[in-house]
């Protein structure tokens, strides 16, 4: 996963619950973390969840590499970029920073999903067209 030039940025502290045994964060608490980000990156959109009354983004595929230890109480900053808006689809990508070092990345692929059918649909086009602003945006750099 590439940096964007200009990610959404979210700062928290790993919480002892989601550490393990030897108080690194247990391997699948990480993408909880994602999630807190990507609602958060969503909010700005004013796509927060009392938008979406007929339609959700369940995940349908979520991957994470690590790079250096994360643990109980470090601070971190997780960056969010929209790396694809498809017609029903969407990735994001994530970048975990650790005192300026990449500690982890991501990605986690959502699909939009009508909630009376349980069935995929194309995004609504005012919120599509709010993610494809945003993922200008962010790719922008400015001269």
């Amino acid at each position: 996963m590439n940096p964007v030039p200009n990610p959404f940025r979210w700062e928290t502290r790993i919480r002892f619950i989601d550490t393990d045994a030897s108080g690194r964060i247990h391997y699948t608490c990480l993408f909880r973390y994602f999630e807190s980000a990507e609602i958060e990156f969503l909010r700005t959109l004013g796509l927060g969840y009392e938008v979406r009354t007929d339609f959700a983004f369940p995940r349908v595929h979520v991957e994470a590499d690590y790079t250096k230890s994360i643990g109980y109480d470090d601070l971190i900053v997780i960056e969010v970029a929209l790396d694809r808006v498809g017609r029903s689809s969407l990735r994001f990508d994530f970048r975990v920073m650790k005192l300026g070092e990449l500690a982890a990345c991501g990605s986690v692929v959502v699909v939009c999903m009508s909630l009376r059918t349980q069935s995929s649909i194309e995004i609504p086009a005012p919120v599509r067209g709010l993610l494809l602003a945003a993922r200008e945006l962010q790719q922008r750099v400015d001269s």
